[in-house]
Protein backbone atom coordinates (compact mmCIF):
# COMPACT_ATOMS: atom_id res chain seq x y z
CA UNK A 1 0.00 0.00 0.00
CA UNK A 2 2.81 2.41 0.90
CA UNK A 3 4.35 1.96 -2.57
CA UNK A 4 1.46 3.83 -4.12
CA UNK A 5 2.52 7.03 -2.39
CA UNK A 6 6.27 6.80 -3.01
CA UNK A 7 7.89 8.34 -6.11
CA UNK A 8 8.73 5.83 -8.82
CA UNK A 9 12.00 5.87 -10.73
CA UNK A 10 11.02 6.22 -14.38
CA UNK A 11 14.56 6.12 -15.78
CA UNK A 12 14.16 2.44 -16.65
CA UNK A 13 12.07 3.42 -19.66
CA UNK A 14 15.00 5.54 -20.82
CA UNK A 15 17.37 2.60 -20.46
CA UNK A 16 15.02 0.38 -22.46
CA UNK A 17 14.79 2.99 -25.22
CA UNK A 18 18.58 3.31 -25.32
CA UNK A 19 19.02 -0.47 -25.53
CA UNK A 20 16.43 -0.70 -28.31
CA UNK A 21 18.27 2.03 -30.23
CA UNK A 22 21.52 0.11 -29.87
CA UNK A 23 19.77 -3.06 -31.09
CA UNK A 24 18.45 -1.13 -34.08
CA UNK A 25 21.88 0.31 -34.86
CA UNK A 26 23.43 -3.16 -34.58
CA UNK A 27 20.84 -4.72 -36.89
CA UNK A 28 21.29 -1.95 -39.45
CA UNK A 29 25.08 -2.38 -39.25
CA UNK A 30 24.67 -6.13 -39.83
CA UNK A 31 22.46 -5.41 -42.85
CA UNK A 32 25.05 -2.95 -44.19
CA UNK A 33 27.71 -5.64 -43.74
CA UNK A 34 25.90 -8.27 -45.78
CA UNK A 35 24.66 -5.87 -48.46
CA UNK A 36 28.06 -4.20 -48.95
CA UNK A 37 30.51 -6.94 -48.05
CA UNK A 38 33.78 -5.03 -47.94
CA UNK A 39 36.09 -3.84 -45.18
CA UNK A 40 34.59 -6.68 -43.17
CA UNK A 41 36.89 -6.61 -40.17
CA UNK A 42 36.29 -2.90 -39.54
CA UNK A 43 32.52 -3.32 -39.80
CA UNK A 44 32.56 -6.30 -37.44
CA UNK A 45 34.60 -4.30 -34.91
CA UNK A 46 32.02 -1.52 -35.11
CA UNK A 47 29.27 -4.05 -34.40
CA UNK A 48 31.28 -5.36 -31.45
CA UNK A 49 31.52 -1.82 -30.09
CA UNK A 50 27.73 -1.56 -30.25
CA UNK A 51 27.44 -4.87 -28.40
CA UNK A 52 29.68 -3.47 -25.66
CA UNK A 53 27.39 -0.43 -25.45
CA UNK A 54 24.44 -2.79 -25.00
CA UNK A 55 26.27 -4.55 -22.19
CA UNK A 56 26.89 -1.21 -20.48
CA UNK A 57 23.19 -0.31 -20.60
CA UNK A 58 22.34 -3.71 -19.13
CA UNK A 59 24.77 -3.06 -16.27
CA UNK A 60 23.19 0.35 -15.68
CA UNK A 61 19.78 -1.30 -15.39
CA UNK A 62 21.10 -3.79 -12.84
CA UNK A 63 22.74 -1.03 -10.82
CA UNK A 64 19.61 1.12 -10.92
CA UNK A 65 17.56 -1.80 -9.60
CA UNK A 66 19.79 -2.07 -6.54
CA UNK A 67 19.29 1.65 -5.84
CA UNK A 68 15.56 1.90 -6.50
CA UNK A 69 12.84 1.15 -3.98
CA UNK A 70 9.78 1.65 -6.22
CA UNK A 71 9.99 0.70 -9.90
CA UNK A 72 7.50 1.74 -12.64
CA UNK A 73 6.91 -1.90 -13.60
CA UNK A 74 7.59 -5.17 -11.80
CA UNK A 75 11.25 -5.86 -11.11
CA UNK A 76 11.11 -9.25 -12.80
CA UNK A 77 9.75 -7.60 -15.95
CA UNK A 78 12.59 -5.06 -15.92
CA UNK A 79 15.15 -7.84 -15.58
CA UNK A 80 13.52 -9.92 -18.31
CA UNK A 81 13.15 -7.10 -20.85
CA UNK A 82 16.69 -5.84 -20.25
CA UNK A 83 18.09 -9.35 -20.57
CA UNK A 84 16.21 -10.11 -23.75
CA UNK A 85 17.33 -6.87 -25.40
CA UNK A 86 20.90 -7.74 -24.46
CA UNK A 87 20.49 -11.28 -25.84
CA UNK A 88 19.21 -9.87 -29.13
CA UNK A 89 22.22 -7.59 -29.50
CA UNK A 90 24.62 -10.39 -28.50
CA UNK A 91 23.20 -12.71 -31.17
CA UNK A 92 23.54 -10.05 -33.87
CA UNK A 93 27.17 -9.48 -32.90
CA UNK A 94 27.90 -13.20 -32.96
CA UNK A 95 26.40 -13.57 -36.45
CA UNK A 96 28.62 -10.76 -37.72
CA UNK A 97 31.68 -12.21 -35.97
CA UNK A 98 31.13 -15.60 -37.58
CA UNK A 99 31.12 -14.03 -41.05
CA UNK A 100 34.58 -12.65 -40.33
CA UNK A 101 35.89 -15.78 -38.57
CA UNK A 102 34.76 -18.07 -41.37
CA UNK A 103 36.21 -15.76 -44.03
CA UNK A 104 33.17 -16.15 -46.23
CA UNK A 105 33.68 -14.82 -49.76
CA UNK A 106 30.31 -13.14 -49.98
CA UNK A 107 26.87 -13.44 -48.36
CA UNK A 108 24.19 -15.47 -50.09
CA UNK A 109 20.87 -13.93 -51.16
CA UNK A 110 19.23 -15.78 -48.25
CA UNK A 111 21.71 -14.20 -45.84
CA UNK A 112 20.69 -10.77 -47.07
CA UNK A 113 16.99 -11.63 -46.83
CA UNK A 114 17.40 -12.82 -43.23
CA UNK A 115 19.37 -9.69 -42.32
CA UNK A 116 16.59 -7.58 -43.83
CA UNK A 117 14.01 -9.36 -41.66
CA UNK A 118 16.13 -8.78 -38.56
CA UNK A 119 16.62 -5.10 -39.41
CA UNK A 120 12.87 -4.63 -39.80
CA UNK A 121 12.24 -6.33 -36.45
CA UNK A 122 14.82 -4.16 -34.72
CA UNK A 123 13.36 -0.98 -36.16
CA UNK A 124 9.88 -1.96 -34.98
CA UNK A 125 11.21 -2.66 -31.48
CA UNK A 126 13.00 0.69 -31.41
CA UNK A 127 9.69 2.34 -32.36
CA UNK A 128 7.72 0.26 -29.85
CA UNK A 129 9.64 0.64 -26.62
CA UNK A 130 9.21 4.42 -26.21
CA UNK A 131 5.44 3.77 -26.37
CA UNK A 132 5.72 1.72 -23.18
CA UNK A 133 6.07 4.72 -20.88
CA UNK A 134 2.70 5.82 -19.57
CA UNK A 135 0.83 2.92 -21.24
CA UNK A 136 -1.23 5.40 -23.27
CA UNK A 137 -0.61 3.97 -26.75
CA UNK A 138 -1.03 0.27 -26.07
CA UNK A 139 -2.94 -0.48 -29.28
CA UNK A 140 -0.17 1.01 -31.40
CA UNK A 141 2.47 -0.83 -29.39
CA UNK A 142 0.67 -4.18 -29.69
CA UNK A 143 0.28 -3.70 -33.45
CA UNK A 144 4.04 -3.29 -33.80
CA UNK A 145 4.62 -6.35 -31.62
CA UNK A 146 2.43 -8.39 -33.95
CA UNK A 147 4.54 -7.27 -36.88
CA UNK A 148 7.72 -8.40 -35.09
CA UNK A 149 6.13 -11.81 -34.50
CA UNK A 150 5.05 -12.10 -38.13
CA UNK A 151 8.58 -11.30 -39.25
CA UNK A 152 9.87 -14.11 -37.04
CA UNK A 153 7.68 -16.45 -39.10
CA UNK A 154 9.40 -15.11 -42.22
CA UNK A 155 12.74 -15.87 -40.60
CA UNK A 156 11.65 -19.46 -39.93
CA UNK A 157 10.60 -19.88 -43.58
CA UNK A 158 13.93 -18.53 -44.80
CA UNK A 159 15.78 -20.88 -42.45
CA UNK A 160 13.85 -23.85 -43.84
CA UNK A 161 14.73 -22.71 -47.34
CA UNK A 162 18.40 -22.34 -46.45
CA UNK A 163 18.60 -25.73 -44.71
CA UNK A 164 16.79 -27.75 -47.37
CA UNK A 165 19.56 -27.65 -49.98
CA UNK A 166 22.57 -26.88 -47.83
CA UNK A 167 24.38 -30.19 -48.44
CA UNK A 168 23.07 -31.00 -51.93
CA UNK A 169 26.26 -30.05 -53.76
CA UNK A 170 28.73 -31.37 -51.20
CA UNK A 171 31.26 -33.75 -52.80
CA UNK A 172 34.45 -33.25 -50.78
CA UNK A 173 35.60 -32.36 -47.29
CA UNK A 174 36.25 -28.69 -48.09
CA UNK A 175 32.69 -28.30 -49.36
CA UNK A 176 31.35 -30.12 -46.30
CA UNK A 177 33.17 -27.73 -43.96
CA UNK A 178 31.80 -24.76 -45.89
CA UNK A 179 28.25 -26.16 -45.72
CA UNK A 180 28.53 -26.73 -41.95
CA UNK A 181 29.75 -23.18 -41.46
CA UNK A 182 26.92 -21.75 -43.55
CA UNK A 183 24.47 -23.83 -41.54
CA UNK A 184 25.81 -22.31 -38.31
CA UNK A 185 25.65 -18.81 -39.75
CA UNK A 186 22.06 -19.26 -40.91
CA UNK A 187 21.22 -20.57 -37.45
CA UNK A 188 22.63 -17.47 -35.76
CA UNK A 189 20.57 -15.26 -38.06
CA UNK A 190 17.43 -17.30 -37.40
CA UNK A 191 18.20 -17.18 -33.67
CA UNK A 192 18.32 -13.39 -33.94
CA UNK A 193 14.76 -13.33 -35.28
CA UNK A 194 13.77 -15.48 -32.29
CA UNK A 195 15.50 -13.13 -29.85
CA UNK A 196 13.63 -10.18 -31.37
CA UNK A 197 10.40 -12.08 -30.86
CA UNK A 198 11.42 -12.71 -27.23
CA UNK A 199 11.73 -8.95 -26.72
CA UNK A 200 8.33 -8.44 -28.32
CA UNK A 201 6.75 -11.04 -26.04
CA UNK A 202 8.25 -9.38 -22.96
CA UNK A 203 6.76 -6.09 -24.10
CA UNK A 204 3.39 -7.71 -24.69
CA UNK A 205 3.34 -9.25 -21.22
CA UNK A 206 4.14 -5.89 -19.63
CA UNK A 207 1.42 -4.13 -21.62
CA UNK A 208 -1.18 -6.73 -20.73
CA UNK A 209 -0.33 -6.45 -17.06
CA UNK A 210 -0.97 -2.71 -17.17
CA UNK A 211 -3.91 -2.69 -19.59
Amino acid sequence: MLNRFLPRNERFFGYFAQAAQVADQTAQALLELVEHFSDVERKVRAIRDLEHRGDEISRQVSQALTQTFVTPIDREDIIELSGRLDDFIDTLEEAARRMWLYRIEKPTPLTRQMAQVIARQARLLAESIPLLEGFKRNDELLAKIRQVEELEDEGDALMDQASSGLFDQVKEVRELVAAIRWGELYQYLEDATDRAQDVARSLKNIVLKHA
